[in-house]
């Protein structure tokens, strides 16, 4: 009878090429996610095959000479860069004797070590439970055994039988509490709507700068760090634009390639605050060697939590690691901005993104010509709150004429507190 091992910190790296070479910097990105789990890694096995073995993916051959390594390196834990089937990972541990775990379980035990926030606790439990309920299809034999027994009725129910139960009912209630958390979350952003301020999304690749960014832009202290998935839970900020408009700016969680299913939908919720966003701002590691296919692999996210056509301004950042990369704007045919290239950490070309902001925020916004009187104080304080003010002289009569640029439906809203304000609202 097998019994599934403890884990510890002691770890071999498996990757194979399957079909094709894997790239150094996918191998690199692998070992990061590892020491980012707090493995200390002792070993590495990789090779090549056209598919994996259905018994022990790495075949019989190459499980041999992995059992030597872990042996060897006195391994207590191997890490494969792939997905394994339940069965492939009760294979694997019983053959070398140690705990095996996939690509998906690795993520999983990350994102298991930063959630901070109670909902990220939850989302983050919800999903490794989603993950187990799958490895308890005949991935444990001593989970087989029968409860039964003297003075009980029948042969009892069985380990593995009483594990998916409380299994299902604790994924049960965490679904409950997470939906009086998306209730709330829906609240919030239903009030955000109600006073009419855009939302801006940071999304990107797993240390692309985003946090660095956020803070950057709002200075929220949020934490940052030089490593995969340095923070989960999201923040929002208010932020001021060139010109006095104000949006809400969210820092989101990382994406990475080959994200868990499981990841995505437990934190469905908190992307929801990427799918509803009225930009988003798509943070990229410029100096990166895998840049274009960071890229794709936030495209796939996106478009899986159908975020896929919500507009988007690039932001090519960590400008400062590239020789003589200069901070500017680059535009498409229309002249519309559609890449920033700039440094978050030593903060060159801010000014520049702030501009691109304000520009795809304001582009349908109106441009209008209005004469107050001296007794209209309040409404010019309103003009200098919810527009931008291109410029301004003083009357003869002590009042002013504002040449200003306003959102739609601000303008709506204070002609219906103020509609005499119609008659000298004139186009610019």
């Amino acid at each position: 009878m097998f019994d599934r091992p403890r884990a510890g910190e002691r770890a071999i790296l498996v990757h194979l090429d399957l079909g094709r070479v894997m790239e150094p910097e996918e191998r690199e990105e692998f070992r990061l996610l590892a020491r980012a789990a707090g493995a200390e890694i002792v070993g590495e096995l990789s090779g090549s095959r056209d598919k994996p073995d259905p018994r022990l993916f790495i075949g019989s051959g190459k499980a041999d000479e992995l059992k030597l390594l872990v042996e060897s390196g006195e391994a207590e834990l191997v890490i494969f860069a792939h997905a394994l089937s339940p069965a492939q990972e009760r294979n694997l541990e019983r053959h070398l004797q140690c705990r095996v775990l996939d690509r998906a379980g690795l993520i999983l035990d990350i994102f298991a070590q930063r959630a901070r926030s109670f909902e990220g606790k939850l989302q983050v439990e919800l999903a490794q439970l989603t993950h187990l309920s799958t490895r308890l299809v005949r991935g444990w034999t001593h989970l087989e055994r029968q409860k039964g027994g003297i003075g009980l009725r029948g042969p009892g129910e069985t380990q593995l039988e009483t594990d998916r139960r409380l299994l299902g009912k604790r994924i049960a209630t965490l679904h409950k509490r997470l939906a009086r958390i998306v209730g709330q979350r829906a609240q919030g952003r239903r009030a955000r709507n109600k006073a009419e301020l855009p939302t801006l999304s940071l999304v990107g690749y797993t240390n692309a700068g985003k946090s660095t960014l956020f803070n950057a832009l709002t200075q929220a202290g949020v934490f940052q760090a030089d490593q995969l998935f340095a923070t989960l839970d999201p923040t929002l900020r208010r932020l001021e634009l060139p010109g006095g408009q104000a949006v809400i700016l969210a820092d989101t969680v990382g994406f990475v390639s080959d994200l868990p299913h499981e990841l995505v939908a437990a934190f469905r919720s908190t992307l929801e605050e990427t799918r509803m966003a009225d930009l988003l701002l798509h943070v990229v590691d410029a100096a990166g060697a895998r840049r274009d296919g960071c890229i794709a692999d936030v495209e796939e996210v996106l478009a899986e939590i159908g975020a896929g056509e919500t507009p988007q301004l690039q932001v090519f950042n960590k400008i400062d690691l590239l020789p003589e990369a200069e901070p500017r704007i680059e535009r498409d045919a229309d002249g519309r901005a559609r890449r920033v290239w700039l440094s978050a950490g030593s903060g060159v070309g801010l000014d520049l993104l702030l501009m691109a902001i304000a520009e795809h925020v304001g582009a349908g916004w109106l441009h209008r010509r209005v004469r107050l009187t001296p007794a209209e104080g309040g409404l010019r304080a309103w003009f200098f709150s919810h527009a931008e003010i291109l410029a301004e002289a003083h009357t003869d009569q002590g009042g002013w004429d504002l040449e200003v640029r306003v959102a739609p439906a601000d303008l709506e809203r204070l002609l219906s507190r103020a509609p005499a304000l119609v008659e000298r609202l004139d186009e610019a």
